[in-house]
């Protein structure tokens, strides 16, 4: 290991949150140091134990030397996205030090020019709480602008926007036929002179008492665009609600936080995603005619925004004290639509991506988005391997495949569980595991034969 590595992980146990809205303290957090020394030692175990659970899916332990290195690579690469997460906070402590000057970027009354764009189609029950939120802000109200964008709604969506202009006369409404919800975002920056466009999905609403969190990071002139925390807000809806929950938590404070710790957040989620304006213009029309097979890209549009900027070579962010609420799918329709959606843009982003982010980003690119790729690509085949065929040609049930899985889970609910020790859907990340297993993980095959279906699905 080198010196400057060593400096890097001692720095990393050292340093501690100073931005404001923290609960972090001055000084050393030695239970924090405990819990990760746990779970890095338990990490060890649960990987030899993991590899030997799923490589005794096979009716030899070296039968199968794909399958095994397989099991080897998931789980490895599992445990390092948990490492990774660890150094989350250090990170973004850093982000706000300007290095060559050893000055801190963070000014408390920072208050640049803030526009929220909400585009909507057809959503005259959610729109409503979405606007109301955003005029909640305590922030300087020459500083705020909100905007609706109406994407040729058939309801009610353009009345209740009315009705909210009566009450927020500031409230600027776009009225257009429909064009598609990268459209509408567009309109957002193009007409907007504020300096950080937030966009927000219009069943979604900020958390007014943690906006400021939100703003804070674009101090730094690096940053280009900073993803909030996303919260289900219909959570005890019922167990589709709870699992995806669990689900939300942990691929926001444990994947993105991961992704975030080098500035390399691929995908600003659409249910709130703050922008620097000059960053986005420069690459706006290329967003906008975005192609793939020959045929506009009408869906991802936060998945493609986001590679856009990366392949600028900007910095882009996740802070988990920016808070949004979302409403997540209730049933199992709306919910398997909506994940076929999202299985379709990440393959024709993924494709995307691969032909540049090696080149702006080579050790994120292989060290963590190919490794990606490759994983998300093989699952489908290495769980029709180990679910059906080994199964009916060898005789060999997947019982140790299964509890394999289960224990990849329960080092991420350990860490879930560190994270935040009072969140109580930790539970349903088993459930959200076993149903991507079984189901979920072979969408990604029919999203391939889809995916020149470019409807968007849940509308």
């Amino acid at each position: 290991m080198q010196e400057g590595e060593i400096r890097f992980i001692n720095e990393t146990v050292a340093k501690t949150w100073s931005w404001p809205l923290s609960n972090w303290k001055i000084g050393i957090d030695w239970r924090s140091i405990f819990y990760k020394s746990a779970i890095i030692a338990a990490s060890g175990f649960f990987l030899f134990s993991i590899i030997l659970l799923k490589s005794k899916t096979t009716a030899e332990f070296y039968s199968e030397p794909v399958f095994f290195s397989y099991a080897i690579f998931v789980t490895a690469f599992l445990i390092s996205r948990i490492f990774s997460a660890m150094l989350y906070e250090s990170s973004m402590a850093s982000l706000m030090q300007d290095t060559d000057s050893a000055r801190s970027f963070y000014l408390e009354n920072y208050e640049p020019k803030v526009a929220f764009v909400i585009p909507c189609f057809n959503e005259e029950k959610d729109i409503a709480d979405s606007i109301i939120n955003c005029y909640k802000i305590n922030y300087p109200q020459d500083k705020l602008e909100v905007m609706a964008v109406n994407d040729g709604s058939a309801d009610k969506t353009l009345s209740v926007l009315k009705e909210l202009q009566k009450v927020y006369p500031t409230l600027k409404i776009i009225d257009w036929p429909n064009q598609g919800k990268r459209w509408a975002m567009a309109a957002g920056f193009e007409t907007s002179t504020a300096d950080i466009i937030i966009q927000l999905d219009s069943d979604s609403s900020v958390d007014p008492a943690t906006f400021r969190e939100w703003i804070d990071p674009f101090q730094n002139p690096r940053v280009a665009a900073v993803c909030a925390h996303g919260v289900p807000k219909n959570a005890d809806k019922n167990i589709i609600t709870r699992m995806q929950t669990a689900y939300y938590f942990m691929s926001f404070r444990i994947l993105k936080a991961a992704e975030s710790t080098f500035n390399t957040v691929f995908c600003l989620s659409g249910c709130g995603a703050a922008y620097r304006r000059t960053a986005v213009m420069p690459v706006l029309y290329h967003w906008l005619s975005e192609s793939f097979l020959g045929r506009p890209t009408t869906y991802g549009d936060d998945r493609a925004l986001t590679s856009w900027l990366l392949k600028r070579g900007e910095s882009i962010i996740y802070n988990n004290k920016a808070i949004t609420y979302t409403v997540v799918p209730e049933n199992w329709k709306q919910f398997m639509k909506q994940q076929l959606r999202w299985k379709k843009s990440w393959i024709i982003n993924a494709i995307i991506t691969s032909r540049f982010i090696w080149k702006v980003q080579p050790f994120v690119s292989f060290f963590y988005y190919f490794p990606l790729v490759l994983i998300s690509f093989l699952t489908p085949f290495m769980t029709f391997h180990a679910l059906i065929y080994t199964p009916l040609t060898k005789g060999v049930l997947p019982f140790f495949h299964i509890a394999g899985v289960i224990l990849v889970t329960a080092l991420l609910v350990i860490y879930y569980r560190f994270l935040d020790k009072n969140n109580k859907y930790w539970p349903y990340l088993f459930l959200w595991s076993l149903l991507n297993l079984f189901f979920m993980s072979f969408i990604l095959i029919w999203a391939a034969f889809k995916i020149q279906d470019r409807g968007w699905g849940t509308r």
